[in-house]
């Protein structure tokens, strides 16, 4: 793999042990996924913070959180000092929210070390925003801009709504561009990638962000990990619906990329979509598709007592806040149910400050930040049956945790959490 004299002088050691391992990697991972060369970049989404029990052990045994690092992001076999990034480094979501710790069975000590994991991540000049929806809280990327981000929805996110090129990085591909600022040069940062090679022709109306979740669904079994160009609209999403659109398409396959024509950048058209190629497939969707849909991401559920709501997968933004506190105001969550609402920890303060997180609280429900309950594996205590309304969440949760999951709108999750009883209606 070409390497320039700048990577070569990185991975010389120029810049010190931290960078060299950090060059080191990427070029075995380039070299292994074929790639010829690398591309410069200036955004990253990574894990960095020892978000598991035994990272916090590897830690306490000497290193501190250089030696995490070491280990989990750089693959190195030594402990190396990690130096401030090169790049502008968003982090992605925690293993519990640091606000309620008790309600997601995280003790005193575990809240030690995540303090002081904090501080030294901050210090290396990585922005603390703990969140799986980084264009949500400053991480907007122009198109056409190299990243390397980690987490699907928001690849997916980046890749088809904003125009900017990425693929799906691990943990330590991530640290390690965010060390060099650089990422191989391959799968969708080459543009003849990006073009669309199956059609989805609409013919259901797709409003709602539930109807969105169902769509992504479905169009993730049948593409897998291919690029689906979507026509047909007849409303236009937004960025909620875009973005449980997307995680879903994620979840139930391996999507990273999509064009809706007439509304992401690179789809102003059907042909530009597919940039002259011709379609692998033609698929259509509609009631029957939709309801199929359905009928797949509840296939766990079977009883209608539920005693656990969770909203906020991906991170919910500021309108669906408000959306959720005027469904509950007035309201209570039934004695026999809990309900958490998960969101960036800034849009939360905004929340604060809206008189939202009042509203909420007031009616019995929690509204948390940095995590979820399928990155933490954490529920109420005793938890059974979940209802939630993101397809992704309830593709995911039943195999975590080992719980019955009901899909459905925002509303009907509400509903659940005041009444104890899943409602949900099918297509």
């Amino acid at each position: 793999m070409y390497l320039s004299d700048e990577e070569q002088a990185m991975l010389d050691g120029r810049d010190g042990p931290g960078v060299q391992a950090a060059m080191d990697l990427l070029q075995r991972y380039g070299k292994a996924l074929g790639a010829e060369r690398l591309v410069a970049t200036n955004n990253v989404v990574a894990s960095v913070n020892a978000t598991t029990p035994f990272m916090r052990n590897i830690a306490a045994q000497g290193g501190g959180m250089d030696a995490v690092l070491s280990e989990f992001s750089l693959d190195s076999d030594t402990v190396v000092k990690i130096p401030k990034v090169r790049t502008f480094t968003t982090h992605t979501q925690l293993g519990f929210d640091p606000g309620n710790p008790k309600s997601m069975g995280v003790d005193e000590a575990t809240m030690h070390f995540y303090r002081q994991g904090e501080a030294f991540i901050a210090g290396l000049g990585v922005q603390i925003t703990n969140t799986c929806t980084p264009y949500q809280v400053g991480n907007i990327p122009t198109r056409g801009e190299h990243c390397a981000w980690m987490e699907s929805s928001a690849v997916v996110y980046c890749n088809g709504v904003i125009g900017a090129k990425t693929n799906c990085e691990g943990r330590e591909s991530a640290g390690a561009a965010m060390l060099t600022g650089r990422i191989p040069y391959w799968g969708y940062h080459i543009d003849a990638n990006r073009r669309g090679t199956h059609g989805v022709r609409l013919e259901v109306p797709v409003r709602t962000t539930a109807d969105w979740g169902l769509l992504g669904y479905w169009i993730g079994e049948q593409v897998q990990d291919r690029v689906p160009v979507v026509h047909g609209l007849t409303s236009l999403p937004n960025l909620a619906r875009l973005k449980h659109f997307g995680a879903a398409a994620s979840s139930s396959g391996g999507v990273e990329m999509f064009h809706l024509v007439g509304v992401t950048p690179e789809a102003p058209t059907l042909e530009a979509a597919f940039g002259g190629q011709t379609p692998t497939a033609e698929l259509v969707y509609g009631l029957a598709q939709q309801r199929e849909a359905w009928d797949k991401v509840n296939t766990t559920g079977r009883d209608t007592a539920v005693d656990f709501v969770m909203l906020g997968c991906p991170h919910y933004t500021i309108e669906q806040i408000w959306e959720a506190s005027r469904l509950l105001e007035g309201r209570r969550v039934h004695e026999n149910c809990e309900l958490w609402i998960f969101t960036p920890r800034a849009i939360k303060s905004l929340a604060d400050r809206n008189g939202y997180t009042a509203t909420i609280e007031a009616a019995g429900a929690k509204l948390m930040t940095d995590s979820c309950s399928a990155m933490s594996r954490a529920a109420p205590v005793g938890a059974k049956v979940v209802a939630l309304d993101s397809a992704k969440q309830a593709h995911y949760l039943p195999p975590i945790l080992g719980v019955q999951a009901w899909f459905g709108s925002t509303q009907e999750c509400v509903d659940a959490a005041c009444t104890g009883q899943w409602r949900g209606e099918r297509p």
